[in-house]
């Protein structure tokens, strides 16, 4: 079973600007003219490419074997049986070995985690709940979408070790390097016919 964690900002953003880049590609054949429809669609393009890779692609996949860090350009593969230390500081840091994979998302950002310590300081100071759901509450209160996905993968990374193996791997993605390879050639070949 699989479990996808990625940021849903950025997931929106990602398909919201794909459906704009459609309706725009769709008017810039209907009414555009060369060369400047042709600088448009290759501007378009480069945006697009870039949104792909910094807003739809990157995610953690926890799966039975180990764990899919899917990053802009590259994917990274621990097994349960590498996976060593899981560091939160604005991003997620994974330790294997000698390798270290860090996580492009979730990302814990100032913003949250100054939310997270307000929520904390607000359960601490609540003097109807016993001293025990105030501590409770402060702890849960003070963890980012980062911090939880780290103990998610530190409970995973206990309870599946012995059952996984193989050796950590990091890649670059061919779907990744396909996009930047279109929006080169989209770039040149605007450069050359306009």
């Amino acid at each position: 079973m699989k479990q996808l964690y990625r940021s849903k900002v950025a997931q929106l953003f990602g398909w919201l600007w794909l459906v704009f880049a459609v309706l725009n590609v769709w008017d810039l054949i209907n009414r555009g003219t060369m060369p400047s429809a042709l600088i448009a669609g290759a501007a378009l393009g480069v945006i697009t490419v870039l949104v792909f890779l910094m807003a739809l692609r990157p995610a953690v996949i926890a799966e039975e074997g180990g764990v899919l860090v899917r990053n802009p350009l590259k994917n990274a593969y621990i097994p349960w049986s590498e996976f060593g230390d899981v560091i939160v500081t604005s991003s997620i840091i994974i330790e294997s070995g000698h390798t270290t994979v860090r996580c492009w998302t979730p990302q814990a950002t100032a913003r949250e985690r100054a939310k997270a310590a307000g929520r904390a300081a607000k359960a601490a100071a609540s003097a109807s709940a016993s001293k025990a759901d105030r501590a409770a509450a402060e702890l849960i209160g003070s963890r980012t979408h980062a911090d939880w996905v780290a103990q998610q993968l530190t409970e995973m990374s206990v309870s599946r070790r012995e059952t996984s193996s193989g050796q950590t791997r990091v890649t670059w993605s061919p779907t990744a390097l396909a996009a930047v390879a279109v929006a080169i050639v989209l770039v040149v070949v605007t450069f050359i016919v306009a």
